[in-house]
């Protein structure tokens, strides 16, 4: 029997005390030998959580690490540098992760032990349409650009494995990222710029409860967009090719999906918040690129 490798899973948090117990105790019930498998919270500046004491001693190991605020690219890339795992698996505090997450993982990166595994993400708040239309759009992307799932290109970070050497020698998230938007896209874009690959492991399934209200909705998709003109600049430093639009058949085939998928809302209104979306993230792209700070050179 091929022994279970053993990871670190590292979750960033900052100020979601409620949502981080949820998690812990989420991944505390993995179907995953709890002496094969390390926790470590990264707090990013935030209060302490005082629900880490009740997993202090237990198996697996919980460990807290406190840093300045930073953002969530950041809070990673300290964990990833304090963990003892061969494998790093990623998660956010307000996602409850699956009981075969880590199993599921772990099957891929014994076939594929360099590549990027990126698992499915599933909306854990089915009854809030706008928490129900971002997490659709998030399904859309990940069925346009992981197409071939043994030749990937995005996985969001709240759902992630790779190899903890490699993702050091390859100089972790990009911290400049402060915050929650496009760091993950930049990580995978530098991922393949360097001739890595990358695999979708449906099977690794995390429930994400992201609660949303219309405002929260718009800001979240605005912060995207500033994020995406965040990442075309990196991409400059890098000397790639400028990102095209994508074809007007992407954003047809987007509100189609909506129809397809329209779980418990009426689709009419999703598709409607997908158009929504897309207008606060042109609205952030350019916010961005009038507003632009001299971002530190991004890493190549």
């Amino acid at each position: 029997m091929i022994p279970e490798p053993f990871f670190s899973v590292v979750i960033p948090t900052y100020n979601r005390e409620e949502k981080l117990a949820r998690c812990l105790n989420s991944v505390a019930g993995l179907d995953y030998s709890p002496d094969h498998f390390e926790v470590i919270v990264v707090n990013d500046g935030g209060a302490a959580p005082a629900t880490l004491a009740s997993y202090l001693g237990r198996d697996p190991e919980v460990r807290l690490i406190n840093q300045k605020h930073s953002g969530s690219a950041a809070a990673r890339n300290t964990g990833a540098a304090q963990a003892s795992g061969e494998f790093l698996a990623f998660t956010d505090d307000d996602c409850a992760p699956d009981t075969q997450w880590l199993t599921a993982l772990a099957q891929s990166l014994r076939t594929w032990p360099d590549h990027l595994i990126g698992g499915r993400t599933l909306n854990a708040l089915p009854q809030n349409v706008f928490s129900t239309a971002s997490q659709l759009l998030a399904s859309y992307v990940y069925s346009y650009y992981n197409r071939n799932p043994n030749d990937a290109h995005f996985f969001a970070s709240n759902n992630m494995a790779l190899s903890a050497e490699r993702l050091r020698a390859f100089g972790g998230f990009d911290s400049t990222y402060t915050r929650t938007a496009a760091e993950d896209r930049d990580l995978c874009d530098r991922w393949r710029y360097h001739g890595y690959r990358m695999t979708y492991a449906p099977d690794a399934v995390v429930h994400h409860a992201h609660d949303l209200t219309l405002r929260a909705f718009w800001r979240q998709h605005f912060n995207y967009g500033r994020g995406a003109r965040q990442f075309r600049y990196a991409r400059s430093l890098r000397h790639q090719k400028p990102i095209r639009l994508e074809p007007p058949a992407f954003y047809t085939n987007m509100l189609r999906y909506a129809f397809a998928h329209p779980g418990s809302h009426r689709p009419v209104v999703l598709a409607l918040l997908l158009i929504l979306s897309q207008a606060a993230n042109a609205a952030g792209f350019f916010y961005e690129g009038t507003n632009r700070p001299r971002y530190q050179k991004g890493q190549a």
